[in-house]
């Protein structure tokens, strides 16, 4: 049977794989340490599941309008407006299966053959792959950690060609939680102006922020680039609702329009049962989120510690998301029995065949030099993990 051309280099996401790896492990009795999970460790919310449990008893179990309910999307409207200053109407609004699912129907809606997306790198593994299925060109703008893993505005004009049709902007950043200010995001919006791109924002790390860092999305800088932008995000993050698959996008009518529409011959409405709870998650108490923070932020000080400590190994400091994105260069070369670490691919290997501990290689988001660990799991497993990766660096001859 002959496959359609479009999914021939489309790779099976490298993060669910690891972390479907560990698991597997952990099931035959092996004492795994997954730093590959991209979800929090906390459970959801009571309210949040209590607020499920009624939607089930009362009946709420059957279709819903293809692009969410109304009630959420006037939710979701709110929270733009009380978080972002940005003004939408529901109209303007599509409820997801999950931010993911936001994404992938904005590139169904806008790209075709022959259009060129910007990504900067280290990137989430799925945007290369979600553009080319849609028939366009992903064109990879590279970030040093010297410059903060951050795209300077310069870097985005010199990239951009006739063939641009969108910038995807992650802030904070999914693998190196590097984080725009408004001055960076000003600067940037004045070449989306300028050139007419489109830019979506990917916010769906948006509440995990630390060291006093300021959040700010690039829609609400100026009503002309509100026009060009598409925001996305969601509760599976900021809630620990991963698994309720609720995301959400917001832009011009016509584009949601016409995401709504692919949703519709695709998977028709989210969960009528998960939207009920994303709705409570919008409107009800805030202060889970603040407690997840102060965790996460204990983790992320003593693994950023812990890693620069260890030689051959740098690691940058990030200010949101929650993961860490170490440079392992320094300890490429050298051997594990007859296995020369050459890459982040054989180093990897190496941490789980020797120490059993799972990470996920940095080559999957664009930078080989590094790996990617989650630190959304307990303080315990992480320094048991990282006390494993000291005793495998140390067999390194």
């Amino acid at each position: 049977m002959e496959l359609a051309r479009r999914v021939k280099n489309i790779k099976p996401s490298p993060t669910l794989a690891v972390d479907a790896k560990a698991k597997a492990l952990l099931a035959q009795g092996v004492d795994v340490v997954g730093f590959g999970a991209g979800e929090p460790d906390f459970d959801t919310p009571e309210n949040i599941k209590d607020a499920a449990i009624r939607a089930l008893k009362a009946g709420f179990t059957k279709y819903t309008p293809a692009g969410g309910t109304e009630e959420l999307k006037k939710a979701v409207c709110q929270k733009l407006k009380k978080d972002n200053n940005l003004d939408y109407e529901p109209a303007e609004i599509l409820i997801s299966c999950g931010a993911k699912h936001s994404l992938y129907n904005i590139c169904q809606a806008l790209f075709e053959e022959g259009d060129e997306v910007l990504i900067p790198a280290p990137y989430w593994v799925s945007y290369p792959d979600m553009v080319m299925l849609a028939g366009a060109t992903p064109v990879i703008i590279k970030t040093t950690e010297k410059n903060g893993f951050k795209m300077t505005a310069a870097e985005l004009e010199g990239a951009i060609t006739k063939k641009t049709k969108a910038l995807i902007l992650n802030s904070p950043s999914n693998p190196t939680g590097a984080s725009y200010t408004k001055q960076d995001l000003s600067a940037i919006a004045q070449v989306v102006l300028k050139t007419g791109i489109t830019v979506i924002s990917d916010e769906i790390y948006e509440k995990l922020v630390y060291d006093n860092f300021s959040f700010c999305s690039i829609a609400s800088l100026d009503p002309r680039i509100k026009e060009q932008a598409i925001v996305v995000n969601g509760v599976s993050k900021s809630y620990s609702m991963t698994g309720w698959r609720i995301g959400y996008a917001a832009g011009p009518k016509p584009v949601i329009t016409a995401m709504t529409n692919i949703q519709s011959q695709s998977t028709s409405n989210p969960t009528s049962i998960a939207q009920k709870a994303s709705l409570e998650a919008l409107n009800g108490p805030q202060d889970f989120i603040q407690t997840m923070v102060r965790e996460f932020d204990l983790r992320r000080t003593y693994l950023v510690d812990r890693l620069n400590a260890l030689p051959g190994v740098s690691c940058f400091k990030p200010s949101g998301a929650f993961y860490v994105f170490p440079n392992f260069s320094g300890v490429f070369g050298r051997k594990a029995g007859g296995t020369v670490i050459s890459d982040s691919t054989t180093l990897s290997q190496y941490l789980l065949e020797s120490v059993n501990v799972a990470v996920v290689p940095g080559i999957a988001f664009g930078a080989d030099e590094n790996i990617r660990l989650s630190y959304a799991t307990s303080f315990e497993t992480i320094q048991k993990g990282l006390d494993r990766i000291q005793k495998a660096l140390d067999a390194l001859t």
